[in-house]
């Protein structure tokens, strides 16, 4: 599917027809040979717009003659069901630049990133002002892996207090999703990091001289570090968590096993002086019309010294 939006009285209004210096997107569902036509009609290499639909690709910018892409990966939500499956997975944006417009394309057809802008949420937003429309998508980007990496935390902080009091296997499946979560989100990191400290070694977006631009551009970077900085973070209080999970699991299975050992213990005291009067010979007491009593008494009374001796040792 192919939009057209333009700059009306600082707002991005969709389109009818393709006009100069707007704004392109492209997203599912796409008709048949759609991305060979579009890439026809600008003079665009096909790949531009295949390698951004895959959910592998990894973040890079390339220049083909006129034409420039950047590929940048931003989080959305998972669209598997599953407990054992990621909240969040990291899909591409395949921005290109042609002399005379600016094209996104993206595998997700709400993508959560580009709904901002095409909902108007961002101001005074310019298609023809290319680079600082690139540098505003950086930047919710950002913005959108803190906004996921807070909501994560949110969800492991909740898990980690129902896994004192549970042994169940679904909060662990729960931390797994988040845990997959997480190392979509240091890889994509970590790529759009390389990204654009490249794209600002490079001068890709021809901003050097334009003081307001590279300090936004600088202020991105330090963003994208942060949002780094907290998925590491999360991910090792995550590990750690898991970890301590498993040994209280495992502690607690011991303690149970030693219960029952125990009380296995005491039960057969009784059993015993049950099994002696059973027998076919001669046992003290066995003519005397008291001799049940006595039976359930001498039972009794060796079950409490066995549990007191336990106390004692503090096996109770």
């Amino acid at each position: 599917m192919i939009s057209y939006y333009a700059s009306r009285n600082g707002r991005l209004d969709k389109v009818d027809e393709l006009e100069d210096r707007c704004w392109i997107h492209l997203c599912p569902p796409f008709a048949a040979d759609e991305l060979a036509e579009v890439a026809q009609d600008f003079e665009l290499p096909l790949d531009f717009l295949t390698d951004p639909l895959d959910t592998d690709e990894r973040s890079r910018y390339e220049r083909e003659e006129s034409a420039r892409l950047i590929v940048v990966n931003t989080p959305v939500l998972s669209r598997t069901d599953g407990d054992n499956e990621g909240i969040y997975i990291t899909v591409p944006i395949g921005i290109i630049l042609t002399p005379d417009h600016l094209i996104t394309v993206t595998s997700s057809e709400n993508h959560p990133v580009l709904r901002l802008f095409i909902e108007n949420k961002i101001r005074n937003l310019n298609p023809s002002d290319r680079s600082y429309f690139v540098l505003r998508i950086f930047e919710h980007t950002v913005y959108r892996f803190l906004t996921c990496l807070k909501r994560l935390n949110v969800k492991r902080n909740l898990i980690e207090q129902e896994l004192y009091d549970s042994s169940r296997n679904r909060e662990l499946k729960q931390l797994l999703s988040i845990e997959k979560s997480l190392v979509y989100f240091i890889n994509a990191l970590n790529g759009n990091e390389l990204l654009k400290m490249k794209m600002k070694r490079t001068d890709f977006l021809g901003i050097r001289h334009d003081e307001d631009k590279a300090d936004l551009f600088e202020d991105i970077i330090i963003d994208n570090g942060q949002a780094l900085e907290m998925a590491n973070i999360y991910t090792n209080i995550l590990n750690g968590t898991m970890d301590a999970y498993g040994s209280i699991i495992s502690n607690n299975l011991n303690i149970t096993i030693q219960r029952l050992t125990l009380i296995t213990i005491v039960l057969t005291v009784p059993m015993v002086i049950a099994s002696f009067y059973g027998m076919n010979v001669a046992m003290p007491f066995q003519e005397g019309s008291f001799t049940y009593l006595v039976i359930i008494a001498l039972s009794v009374v060796l079950s409490l010294m066995v549990i007191y001796y336990f106390r004692q040792k503090r096996l109770f």
